[in-house]
Formats: structure tokens, sequence, C-alpha cells
């Protein structure tokens, strides 16, 4: 084992060492032919030549040409390979699914080392819910932190080896940089761009800037290189989206006898459901309108040494900072009460309210405006050292030193990653909800009397609300060392090789909640200069809104919040949250290599294994809940103390990793392979955690909530999947293949939740409804009076018995009610005035604690399809592939909400069609990439529902033309269709998200020295 501070030391000495480092030994000059390979074509034949070569299958994408990658962003170039598929943030590619196995799964190595992975990125994407206070714990790595321009070259290895560090189960992605002694000579590269983003709105600039350079120099006698990268790119945009926040699954027994929240007794409903159907209630709905600044840098430094023929030296860092900003303004639109009426769209599955009105009987409600700002900034540096020494004609050695750190830090005001600055205009007499059309349309009943009484909503009828402020960080460093052996068969090669890597992940997370004064009490107070006034749902493109829309207003969450929000104090602490998981791996492989015949027919044969021994720490810092006060109807707030609990617990595991590839060139251009491999991967590091945590409740528990809790398990086994793959490849032209392959992963140990109920921290519940309580008393004060214990009933009369006598506080009670409910000034006079705080005659909450196990197997299996054709000298060519991807284990959407399910995730078809033409100085490309629907996540809010993304399709085009040898002039084109992005429950008209994607437009030019 080593010491992670002289690792590094280590490394960076070897580093500058290098830069200085004279010629200390004579050596032979020697001519080395140069290829320089350039166009489209040339580096498709590159990438060919990689996959017919290889052991294994691997799939490949190369560099055009020094500095010119076919793709602006590493991710979209990778889902052009067949398998791959990715994720989107704001449209822009991030993260990579291989043959369904998600992020996580996959294993991301520059120049064959393992990188560190840290993404607590609020930015985009489905935030309905609030943030996620494990956000950036997996094991992703996001494409969109690099620049494409500095990358020589992609590999996709989707079979295992015994010589390939572990991690991923879908695949092991390399990214290979410049080296400059395969390079000799001088070589720059100096480009140039400006980017359109037609989603620009509000402000940032039309036009964005984008620019990098490489050089690439080595001495004569092409024993000394450097190699220097650098590029710079901003990016601004917006986007206009749509959520709800949760899908409430009941039965429709439940609605028809009218013993839900949702329907009383004048409520018509439409198409009523079975009574054993399962229906789909949406409490509420948002629109979205955000802007997008995106900061990107990259560094490469390359520096390699060849005093002898025989050995070479490489030093090389690598640095990447991207910031990115986000400032949103959501439109709320809430369902707290009895709906007026209801039509049902009569699914057979989960029947779903595709129209709902809401009439707000005595009293106008809150119109919600929150305004939202996201700052984040990732930063990564790696520094390495590697030394190839050919001890002998056959026998080689590689030593390899390496120190990577990876971190995601916050970057907005007061040190926050967000802020969610809360707004209310009173203004509300009824609001209805149309999901008919998969997009929700939301419109309102407009009241202003109260205020101006105008008609139309004004800045000085804005009240502050609630405001929340996440601070999150993440901290991944790895350190590791190698050593490799090869030694030289007649017949083949024997390959053997020792590691060791150090990984520790920090996690940090602090959320705070802050109740201003203007929303309670119904007092405009927001500054009418720091919010300006537009027209949210004029803002779409694409989905219909369904009306001519209202005048609302945006604001700066950061200056509102510096304005009128004092300084947060522990009382303000909602969650808090300190982890690390610390992991050491030790390896030892052995491949040999053996090329024969089997009859006439060539073959090749690679067999190996790989023992790895991994211990775990886990410590996390547990900061204590000292109550859970009862605010509101269905609002808890959870206090904590100053109290700190620290939870240490250790994890180990072995694994031995067989591998065998098996080819035959069943003629000279047509080869058939067989491999199998046994392959990891490591649980989340959130699962890791130590941590025990006691979220607030949704509701009163006399109702039926059950508050939910987590803990930690650092002693979780990694996924292990065998992996079976069976193809064959037709090489026919110099350009020109088709292959077809059938792959099975059956793999043990996926992670399912594990639940039990217990009381946490003592907590103590003033909502339980038990006999000799308050809530009890409340209860039973309901009961005499004939209303119906609802959420908002129930809070109001344990509070007022909190406050006065049982018989006053049911005068009281009865006195306010209007047809046997309360008005909405009412509650909210009562929210302002009291709340209640538990006390030792209130019994313990019982939480339902999940904690992650190994409980679960699966299978999966598909077919794999390609083809590549240039016809003949004409310039034109054509690419194309299929993935189909089928697994054993997939959700229930009829199941009882009441139950969480274990899915596999990610799984979907993709395909990729590209037309190509080259020639005459010409090189162009139309590319359509599409994959199906699939499952991203399970068990999401209180019903246990799945996330499902809807099939998604996007067109990109890309034209360039050599005006000179050196000056390359090129178009871009990205979206162009403008396909907008869609997330879905149980039925398709359960929408949890829907995005409009807006094209992208780039214009430049690349000088080759």
């Amino acid at each position: 084992m080593f010491e992670r501070k002289k690792l590094s030391g280590a490394v960076v000495a070897a580093i500058a060492s290098m830069a200085c480092a004279p010629q200390l030994f004579a050596q032979e000059n020697t001519t080395l032919e140069e290829v320089t390979v350039t166009g489209i074509r040339a580096s498709m034949e590159r990438a060919m030549d990689i996959k017919r070569d290889s052991a294994g299958v691997v799939d490949a994408i190369s560099a055009e040409d020094i500095g010119k990658f076919p793709d602006t962003n590493l991710a979209e170039s990778l889902q052009r390979i067949t398998g791959v598929s990715i994720n989107r943030v704001n449209g822009e590619g991030s993260e990579i699914t291989v043959r369904g196995f998600g992020p996580s799964f996959n294993l991301v190595t520059l120049n064959g080392r393992q990188m560190p992975t840290s993404n607590v990125s609020m930015v985009g994407g489905d935030q309905s819910v609030e943030e996620n206070s494990n956000a950036g714990t997996g094991r992703s790595f996001d494409f969109s932190n690099l620049a494409s321009e500095g990358v020589a070259g992609l590999e996709v290895y989707k079979t295992g080896r015994a010589s390939s560090p572990t991690g991923g189960i879908g695949a092991t992605v390399n990214i290979n940089t410049v080296r400059p002694l395969e390079n000799p000579g001088i070589q720059a590269s100096l480009g140039v761009k400006g980017m359109h983003d037609t989603g620009v709105n509000f402000e940032g600039e039309d036009i964005t800037p984008e620019t990098s350079g490489l050089f690439s120099w080595t001495n004569e006698e092409e024993t000394f290189g450097v190699a220097l990268f650098g590029s710079y790119q901003e990016r601004n945009g917006g986007t206009r989206s749509s959520t709800v926040n949760d899908w409430d699954i009941r039965t429709g027994a439940t609605i028809n006898d009218g013993s839900s929240e949702f329907v009383g007794n004048d409520t018509i409903i439409n198409n009523a459901p079975d009574d054993d159907q399962l229906v789909a209630i949406p409490k509420d709905s948002r629109y979205h309108v955000s802007t997008n600044d995106r900061q990107r840098t990259n560094a490469q430094l390359t520096m390699q040494f060849r005093p002898r023929e025989d050995l070479t030296l490489t030093a090389d860092a690598m640095y990447a900072n991207n910031e990115q900003t986000e400032q949103r303004v959501d439109q709320g639109n809430w369902f707290n009460a009895i709906r007026s009426e209801m039509t049902f769209d009569g699914n057979s599955t989960v029947a779903t309210p595709i129209y709902q009105y809401q009439d707000v009987p005595g009293d106008v409600k809150d119109l919600g405006l929150e305004q939202q700002l996201r700052s984040t900034e990732n930063t990564l540096e790696s520094f390495g050292f590697n030394a190839d020494w050919d001890a002998t004609d056959t026998l080689s050695f590689s030593f390899d030193a390496h120190t990577s750190q990876s971190k995601s830090d916050p970057n907005g005001p007061m040190g926050t990653s967000s802020i969610r600055f809360g707004i209310g205009a009173f203004v509300v007499d009824g609001h209805t909800l149309d999901v008919s059309s998969g997009f929700p349309v939301s419109d309102i009943v407009f009241n202003d009397d109260h205020y101006n009484g105008n008609g139309q909503l004004d800045a000085n009828e804005l009240a502050s609300s609630v405001v929340r402020t996440t601070t999150a960080s993440q901290e991944h460093q790895i350190d590791q060392f190698a050593i490799d052996g090869s030694w030289e068969l007649d017949n083949g090669r024997i390959d053997f090789g020792l590691s060791s890597i150090a990984s520790d992940m920090t996690q940090q997370n602090m959320r705070t909640t802050q109740t201003l004064g203007g929303w309670g009490n119904r007092t405009p107070d927001v500054p009418t200069d720091l919010v300006e006034a537009f027209c949210m749902t004029c803002m779409f493109e694409d989905f219909n809104t369904g009306s001519d829309g209202l005048t609302v207003y945006r604001g700066h969450a950061g200056e509102l919040y510096s304005a009128m929000v004092e300084p947060w104090t522990a009382d303000n602490i909602d969650t808090q949250l300190f982890n690390t998981v610390e992991e050491d791996i030790q390896s030892a492989y052995f491949q040999i290599t053996l090329d024969g015949e089997l009859g006439s027919f060539p073959t090749q044969l690679v067999v190996g294994t790989r023992f790895e021994q991994t211990d775990t720490t886990s410590t996390s810092l547990v900061y204590v809940p000292s109550g859970m006060h009862w605010k509101a109807d269905n609002d808890f707030e959870r206090k904590l103390s100053d109290e700190v609990l620290p939870v240490s617990l250790d994890g180990k595991y072995n694994n031995l990793l067989p591998s065998l590839d098996f080819s035959i060139d069943l003629r000279e251009d047509l080869k058939g392979r067989v491999s199998y491999s046994k392959t990891i991967a490591r649980p989340d590091y959130a699962a890791l955690f130590s941590s025990v945590s006691a979220e607030k409740p949704s509701g009163p528990t006399a109702l039926g909530v059950v508050p939910v809790g987590s803990r930690g398990n650092p002693e979780l086994q990694p996924l292990e999947s065998d992996n079976f793959d069976l193809s064959v490849e037709w090489y026919y032209g110099d350009s020109s293949y088709v292959s077809a392959g059938f792959y099975e992963k059956r793999v043990a140990n996926f992670i399912g939740d594990g639940k039990f109920r217990e009381s946490l921290f003592d907590l103590r519940d003033p909502s339980s409804g038990a006999p000799g309580t308050r809530s009890g008393d409340a209860l039973d004060a309901l009961e005499d009076l004939g209303v119906d214990a609802s959420e908002a009933h129930l809070f109001t009369m344990t509070a007022l018995i909190d406050n006065f006598s049982i018989a006053d506080a049911k005068s009281m009670f009865e006195a306010e009610l209007v047809d046997g409910n309360l008005p909405q000034g009412y509650v909210d006079q009562i929210l302002t005035d009291y709340d209640v705080v538990a006390n030792a005659d209130d019994p313990f909450f019982e939480f339902d604690v999940t904690s992650k196990v190994n409980n679960r197997e699966a299978k999966i299996h598909g077919f794999e399809l390609a083809a590549q054709h240039f016809f003949g000298e004409s310039g034109f060519g054509l690419q194309a592939n299929l993935t189909t991807v089928r697994g054993d284990v997939g959700f229930n959407n009829g199941a009882d909400p009441t139950a969480t399910q274990f899915a596999l995730l990610g799984l979907s078809d993709s395909a990729n069609l590209a037309f190509i033409y080259e020639n005459f100085g010409v090189s162009a490309r139309l590319a359509y990439n599409w994959r199906d629907e699939f499952l991203s996540q399970v068990n999401r809010g209180a019903s246990n529902n799945p996330v499902y993304v809807d099939e998604f399709g996007q067109l990109d085009m890309n034209i360039s033309y050599e005006v000179t040898d050196n000056l390359t002039v090129l178009f871009e084109g990205l979206n162009l269709t403008e396909e907008s992005l869609t997330h879905f429950g149980r039925d398709k008209s359960n929408v949890w998200f829907a995005q409009e994607l807006d094209a992208r437009y780039l214009i430049g030019a690349q000088y080759k020295f």
C-alpha cells in the first residue's frame, strides 16, 4: 500500500523532472514513416481496424485529424456506437448507458487510468421535487466536462478482460489523448466557433464563442516531445418545461364513495373509474422557464522522453473546469382541496383525471411564482507518469502512477448550490388541469379584487413565502499505481500485472428552510424593482398551453434573497449531511494470448483471470433532529439539534474474475467471435453511506401517513455479471463491413430496498390521533361535529385545542365551517398563528426505514447489428446500427402503490443512421439517433411510482469545406427538428416532466499549421 500524499508528490515531481530532463543516453536515429489521417472516411477506417483487430467486442471512434473530433460533445459521439445511449441535460449529452446498463455501471478511463467522478449539478432536468440530499453520489462520469477537440480517440470495451480495470458491467470506455511521439514533427491546429442556441431567452448572448488550440512538437531525433491543448467554450440557452410533483395512486372506490380528500358530495365525476381500478391523481402542476449559462475550460499537457529505443517516459496533466448556472421561474398550480369536477380517461390499468377543476370556496388562494437559482462548478485534475521499458526482445514492463481529483462545488451567492425563493399572490378563485394531450395544461380563474382589482397581476401584489437553499459538494480523489508485464511467445503473449487503487469520496449537503412573513400574512412585500413582468405560457413554442397566458413575474433569486432574507441560523437547517467512503482495491491478473489454427482457419484465444480485494470504510456525521413541528395541514418542519453523531462501518469483498475471448478467421474478410467474462460494478456511494436519516412526514399520521427514514449499508456486495457474447463480422471493403452479435448478461447482487419499521432519534408524533393526545382529542371533536377529518381540519382543530379548551376550540372551529369545509383564509390564519410541537405525551413516530440490500437477480440480453458502407470512390457512404435490449424484470404499473418494486432501469432499443459524403474538399454527415422508451427510476413519491422516459430521436448535421490544405470552414446543426423530452409515470397521461428542446447551430473554422 502507499500514502496518497506521497504518491501525488512523486507524480508531480516526475512531471517536473521530465520538463527539464537532459538527454542522458545516446540513441540511434530512427526514421519513422509519417502517416497523416484526415477526413471522416479515414476516421471510420481507423475505428473499423480497431474493431477487427481487438480481442473481444470493441468499438471505437477516432479523431479525423489532430484537434478535429467528429462531434462537439464526447457523449454525443459515443451515442453513435452500437449499444450506447446517452442521457441529456438541457439537450446536451452528459452520461452514457451501454446495453441497458446506466451511467453508474460503466467505467471511464483516461489513457487506461480510472477517472474520479463527482456531479452534484442541479442544473436542468426534472426538478419538480426538492433536491435529493444524496445528489452526486453515483459513480457515473459526466462527459460534458471534457472538450472533444483534445481527444484522439474513444474505445468502448463491451467484453471484460483480465487486464482491464473493473467497474463496468455495461462497458469500459477509454479516452485517449494526444501523444507527441505518436505524431512526430510539428503539428498544430487552431479552431474557433460561434454557437447560436435558439433557446436563448430573456438574457444571454445570441452567439457564444468556442475556441481550441492543440500544439504537438518533437525534436528531430524524435526522442523528446511536448503536446499542449487548451479550449474555452461558452453556451447560453434556455428551456421551457412543465412538471407534476407527485401522482397519488388510489383505487377507484375511494373516488366513487367520496372517501378520499379529492372528492366531496358535490364533486362531478365524469366517466367514473371502476372500484377496483387504480387511479392517478395529480396534486399540482408547474410551468418553468429557465435561462442557462455554461463556461467550460480544458487544458492538457503531455511530455514524452525516449532516452533509449527501449525506454519511453511519459508525463501528463489534465485540467477541466465546467461552471453552470441556471435561473428558473416556476408558475405553480396547487390542488389542496376537494375538486369540483373530474373527468377520467377510462384507462384499464390506471385511470387518470385528464381534466379536473377546483373551485376555491370562501376565499382566493395563492398563485405560486418560485424564483430559482442553481450554480455549480465541476473541476477535474489529473497527473500521471508512465514508464514503458522493453527489457529484452520478448519481455517488456510498464510502470504507471496516477493521481486525480474531481470536485463538484456550489458556485452561487452565499456559497449555495441553489436558492429557491418562493413568491405568492392571492389571486386564484379556481383552477383547472388538463393532461389529455400528454402535456399538463393549467388555467386559473383570476381574482385580484382584494388588491388593485384591475383584473391583472401587478408587481405590488406579490408576497414572499418560503425560501429554501441547498449547499452541496462532492470530492473524489483516486491515487493509483500499476505494474504490468508482457512476455512475447512464438505463438502468442503472456500478460500479467499488479495494481492498487485508493479511492476517497466525500459528500456534504445542507438544506435550509426559512419562512418569510408576506405570504402567511397575505401582505405584499416583494420589492417591485427586483421583478419584471412577462407571460410564461407565451414562451412555449411546441407544447400547447391552452390559453393566452397570464402576466407573471420573474426575478433573480440571489438578489431577492440578499434583499429580503436574514442570514440563516441553526434553527433554519432542514438537512445536514457529511459522508465519506474510502475504498482500497488491490488487484492482480494473469492473461495469455495464443495464436493458432483450427483446421485451416487462423484463431486467437485470450484467456485470463483477475483477482481483486476491496476494503471499504464508510463514515457519516449524522445531525440529530430534535423534533418535528406540525406547522400546517400537511406541512411539517424538522428541527435539527446541535448534536452530531459519528457513525463508521466497514465492508470487504473479494472477486475472482475469469475471462475468455476466442476469435476465428473463417475467411480473410470474415471473423467470428465467442466471449465470456465475469465483471463487477460497485454500489453507488449513497448506498454505502453509514448515515441514518428521518424525513419529515408528508401529512398527519392519524390519516395513515407513515414517515420515511433511511439507513446506509457499507456491507453491500458489488453486482456480479456473467457475460456471454457471440458475433460475426464481415469486412468486405477498405471502409465497409457488416456485423451481427448476440449478448447476454446474467447479473446477481442487484441492489433493492429492504424496508422495516422503527422509531428514530426518539422523535415524537404530534399528529398520531392516539387517545389522550391533542390530535386524538381533535379526532373526537371532529366526529362530534360531523366533520370529515381531512388534513386541514385535523391540523386546525389540534392547533386550537393546544391553545384553548376543547369546548372553546370546538366552538371557534364550528363558527368557521362553510358546508363542512374551512375557508382557505381561516386555514392560512391558523398557519400564521400556531404550530403544534410534540410533547412527552405524544407517542414516538414509527418510520418506514429503507436500507439498500443485495437481493435481486436479473438477466439482460439482446442483439447488435451494424453496417458501414462506402459507394466506391463516389464519396457517398452510409453507417447504421441497431441494438435491442431485453430484461426479465420490469415495473408492474398495476401493482399496489404501497409496495416498493425492483425493476431493471435504462433498458431500451436504440438505433443510428448516418449519411456521409466526402469529396472535392467537402465533408458532410447527416446523422439520426433514436432511443426507445425506457424506465429511469422506480418508487418515486409516496405511491412508489415509476418514471419512464419517452422515445427520443435527434437529427444532427455537420458540413465542412477545405478552403486550402490548412484552412477548413465548418457548419454544424444539433437537434435540427427540435425534438422535445417527456417523462411519465404509470400511464402516459401521468406526465412528470415535459421539456421543449431547441436547435443549436455552430459556424467556425479550423486552421492547421
